[in-house]
């Protein structure tokens, strides 16, 4: 694994601005728009703001975030407007946990406003470009910055090594193929077995080449070095194109896959699907490829989900995962709840996910650094405008909490298997190895959850198809 650090930091106080809030009702939060409709029209109307102490500004600014969710859920865009300006007096992306993420939230929210006039929203982002190695590059800081992944990529291989004791054929399916460290760490592991490593292939799936061709260069080095019989499989597509062909599973190997912050990104609904039904998945839905997994309630169904009709491109795709017959599947998802049906829903579990994420940074780099700004801007920023300012099949960052994977899952055929022992304790010792007391494991029923002080931030799971 890469290496490790530990930077000591000032602590910050967004868990308590976030306690303090709610401890109060929400209908106080209309007090800063009284307070401004009453303020001069100067060119700075609000000089008292500069003198909020830091809890102060903290706990003003979750009331103003969410009395400006209020109104543009209300369609009270004038009096958004209004918060708006008063936050940007407060927020800064190099100032403390709370001003930071606030600076993203203010941007999501006037994001969502701007959509109401899609030829203005269009012009003003015409020229905006999304250039691949910065969400690469965004992609492995976060790695290096948290080590939530780290430590769910730990289980993850464990999991892998033990469903696979004996086998002489090994398959993993990594869907989402963005770190060469895991299964290079899973060919070490599987090269010091008593009973001698199997012949193992790995496909990888991601949306670009320069992914794909880096891991395969890593992974072929490193199973020529160990001596380990290996194929590499590159899928150049997005999760939600891919042609399960193209997996090109065999009959007599083990099947492991694993899933890493992918399943959430096809969790749009029912009428979400019909819009994209173009795509191969949906294409293999509508043949009915799927069809004898997926029967109605007439008597006849044999597969998961029998008795009802998918509801998401995500049931359709474990079902299809089913159909594959793993050994075992692992899955990480973020754990917390940011699919709700209303904009205030997504914006208070957000609100309380996000600045757990930025309070880890606070403690551990230093505000000064490029990195965390680039890993808070280009990553951790975009999925906080996605959740609040996107709406359909456009938004895909649809996090759930583990219960509500247990009921995917089970709906998609697949049972829970308990992660080992030995498993958990690598994780807790990675964890442990930051110097960072903030940083927690626990057990949820059988599975892992990777928490920043009480807040439960990504679980681990592992799952078996049930016949």
């Amino acid at each position: 694994m890469a290496t490790m650090f530990q930077d000591d930091g000032s602590s910050s106080v967004t868990s308590s601005s976030l306690q303090g809030f709610t401890t109060m009702s929400t209908t106080t939060t209309a007090s800063p728009t009284l307070l401004l409709s009453s303020s001069s029209s100067s060119s700075s109307p609000y000089p008292w703001l500069k003198e909020l102490k830091s809890e102060e500004r903290g706990l003003y600014l979750v009331h103003l975030l969410v009395a400006c969710a209020n109104h543009v859920a209300s369609g009270s865009f004038e009096n958004a407007n209004i918060v708006l300006d008063q936050i940007s007096q407060l927020a800064t992306l190099n100032g403390d946990t709370m001003q930071r993420i606030a600076s993203y939230f203010t941007e999501a929210l006037a994001q969502r406003i701007l959509k109401s006039w899609p030829g203005i929203y269009k012009a003003l982002h015409s020229t905006r470009m999304t250039i691949a190695s910065d969400q690469i590059h965004a992609h492995k800081l976060f790695v290096e910055l948290f080590p939530f992944l780290k430590a769910a990529f730990v289980v993850t291989n464990q999991a892998i090594v033990e469903a696979m004791e004996g086998e002489k054929v090994v398959h993993v399916i990594d869907l989402n193929a963005a770190e060469p460290a895991q299964w290079r760490a899973l060919l070490q592991d599987l090269s010091a077995r008593p009973e001698g490593p199997p012949h193992l292939r790995i496909t990888a799936i991601h949306q670009y080449k320069d992914v794909l061709d880096q891991m395969a260069h890593i992974l072929m080095t490193e199973a020529e070095k160990l001596d380990i019989p290996f194929q590499f499989n590159p899928i150049l597509t997005t999760l939600e194109d891919l042609d399960f062909e193209k997996l090109r599973v065999k009959t007599g190997e083990a099947l492991a896959i694993s899933s890493v912050l992918q399943l959430h990104t096809l969790l749009a609904g029912e009428d979400e699907i019909e819009q994209k039904s173009t795509s191969p998945l949906m294409q293999q839905v509508s043949q009915g490829t799927l069809r004898e997994l997926m029967k109605e309630d007439n008597g006849s169904g044999s597969g998961p989900g029998s008795g009802s009709v998918t509801s998401t491109k995500c049931d359709a795709f474990l079902r299809s995962l089913w159909g594959l017959s793993p050994k075992i599947m692992v899955v990480t998802e973020q754990d917390s709840n940011h699919n709700g049906s209303t904009l205030m829903e997504r914006m208070m579990e957000s609100l309380y996910f996000y600045a757990a994420l930025f309070d880890c940074l606070e403690s551990t780099v230093p505000r000064t650094s490029v990195e965390r700004l680039r890993v808070e801007k280009m990553l951790l920023g975009e999925e906080i405008k996605n959740i609040i300012a996107c709406q359909g099949s456009e938004r895909k960052e649809r996090h759930e909490k583990l219960q509500k994977w247990f009921q995917r899952m089970d709906y998609g055929g697949f049972s829970n298997v308990p992660l080992s022992y030995y498993g958990m304790l690598h994780a807790r010792r990675l964890l442990q190895s930051y110097g960072c007391d903030g940083y927690k494991i626990k057990e949820e029923n059988g599975c892992v959850v990777a928490c920043w002080q009480d807040r439960s931030l990504f679980s681990v799971s592992a799952w078996r198809c049930r016949r």
